[in-house]
């Protein structure tokens, strides 16, 4: 029975051990995780008929722009863009640029569920087809990326709001003003005495 104890106590110590370094990582692994994602699938979108979701992802453009843009524009331009997030995320340079274009795609990519209803749903809203499941996925890489937004450092640090009462419990305290010490009085001298008047008999003598 105590070897099973101690054996169990490792394995916590162990895993304990892990999610503190996990933690403190765990952005990090998101970032990249989404990152070489859309690197893998950005680039199989530069040859054709190589990405299985390039057929809806050409149409949804097409549909989009009203088909001004031809196939052969708008599928090395998704490639570009995708390409171009991938590494915005794995590198972390030009990051914040990098989720806004992420989440603009994204918002393309969700409304082909609208657009084309006939392709993305078998029975709509409950059964997806196969396109339909392929862009409903997507909801878990929304998850990650809005967890990295929201651990990124802000630039500047965010002044506590204040209410009429004063300042808001928590906040720092500000320093007392410094009183200036009161001015040091010179004790009052005492009046010299006045010499008593001559009189007669003393200017006599």
């Amino acid at each position: 029975m105590s070897r099973t104890a101690g054996i169990t106590t490792r394995i916590r110590a162990a895993w304990s051990s892990f999610a503190a370094a996990y933690r403190r990582r765990s952005s990090a692994v998101l970032r990249i995780s989404v990152g070489v994602l859309f690197l893998w699938f950005g680039v199989l979108k530069f040859s054709p008929a190589m990405s299985p979701a390039e057929d809806i992802a050409i149409h949804a453009m097409s549909v989009m722009t009203f088909d001004t843009v031809p196939p052969e524009v708008s599928r090395p331009l998704l490639a570009t863009m995708e390409v171009a997030i991938g590494l915005g995320l794995v590198t972390g340079v030009l990051l914040r640029l990098a989720l806004a274009v992420f989440f603009v795609h994204m918002l393309g990519v969700f409304s082909t569920l609208v657009l084309l209803a006939d392709e993305a749903w078998s029975t709509a809203p409950l059964v997806p087809t196969m396109d339909g499941q392929y862009i409903i996925k997507n909801i878990v890489l929304i998850a990650a990326c809005l967890a990295v937004a929201t651990a990124a450092p802000s630039s500047s640090p965010v002044p506590a709001p204040e209410t009429a009462a004063g300042p808001v419990a928590g906040a720092p305290a500000e320093p007392a003003p410094v009183q200036e010490p009161a001015p040091v009085q010179e004790p009052a001298t005492a009046p010299e005495p006045m010499e008593a008047p001559l009189t007669a008999g003393t200017a006599a003598r």
